[in-house]
C-alpha cells in the first residue's frame, strides 16, 4: 500500500495508536480514515481497520463484510492479495457470532487464495490463522498419525527441545489438511528421526511414513 495515500496514512496512525494502548484514538482514526476514503479502493483498506473496533460481533461483521464487498468492486490487482486475510476475518466474525458453517466456508475460500499473498511472514501467519480455522470448524479430518503427533509434540515441549520443534512445528501449525502438507509433515519427521534428535524409546518408534502423507478428503 502506498503510505503516501492519505486514507493509508491515517491507518497507519491508527496501528501506530493501537501499539502504545490508545484504542479510543486508533478508533477515531480509522473513522477519519473511512470519511476521507473516496474510491472502493480507499474504502475497502479503512473498512478492515474500522472492523478491529466495533462495540459488537454484529457490527464487526458488518464492517468485514463491506471489506470484500469494496475489494471485488475495486477490479484491479491491488486488492488481489487482500482477499485471503478478508475472508480470515469474516470467518472469525461468523465464528464469534457462533455460526461455524458460514466460518467455515471463508476458511476454505481464505485457503484458495493463500497463493495470491506474497511469500513471507504474512502469508505464514494467514496460513496458520486458516489451518487453526480449519481445523476447529471440522474442515480437516484428523490423520490417522495425528495421535503419535501430539504425544511426540507434548513430550519436545516439556523438555523445551527447540530445536526439534523448529523442524516440526511449522509443518503442523500450517497443515490446510492436503496431500502436500501431509507430506510436508512426514519430511519434517523423518528428518527429526534420521538426524537422532530424538531419546532411545522415541527414536526407536518409527516416523509416520504412508499413514502421515495419506490425503484427507
Amino acid at each position: 500500500m502506498n503510505p503516501d495515500n492519505p486514507v493509508v496514512d491515517l491507518c497507519s496512525q491508527g496501528m501506530r495508536a493501537e501499539a502504545e494502548g490508545r484504542p479510543a484514538d486508533a478508533r477515531d482514526l480509522f473513522r477519519q480514515a473511512w470519511e476521507r476514503a473516496t474510491d472502493d479502493y480507499e474504502a475497502c483498506v479503512a473498512a478492515h481497520y474500522l472492523a478491529r473496533h466495533q462495540p459488537t460481533p454484529e457490527l464487526t461483521l458488518h464492517w468485514n463484510q463491506e471489506c470484500p464487498h469494496r475489494a471485488n468492486l475495486v477490479g484491479d490487482d491491488r486488492v488481489k492479495g487482500f482477499h485471503t486475510s478478508l475472508h480470515v476475518n469474516l470467518a472469525k466474525a461468523y465464528t464469534d457470532l457462533g455460526e461455524p458453517g458460514k466460518a467455515r466456508g471463508h476458511y476454505e475460500r481464505a485457503a484458495r487464495r493463500l497463493t495470491d499473498v506474497p511469500p513471507g511472514q504474512y502469508a505464514d501467519w494467514n496460513r496458520v490463522a486458516i489451518a487453526e480455522g480449519l481445523r476447529s470448524t471440522g474442515a480437516i479430518e484428523p490423520r490417522p498419525a495425528d495421535a503419535l503427533v501430539r504425544t511426540l509434540l507434548g513430550r519436545l515441549c516439556e523438555r523445551a527441545d527447540l530445536k526439534a520443534l523448529a523442524l516440526i512445528l511449522p509443518a503442523c501449525l500450517a497443515d490446510l489438511g492436503t496431500g502436500e502438507d501431509g507430506t510436508r509433515l512426514a519430511t519434517a519427521l523423518h528428518m527429526l528421526h534420521a538426524a537422532r534428535w530424538l531419546l532411545e524409546d522415541e527414536q526407536h518408534t518409527p516416523p509416520p511414513g504412508c499413514s502421515a502423507t495419506a490425503p484427507r478428503t
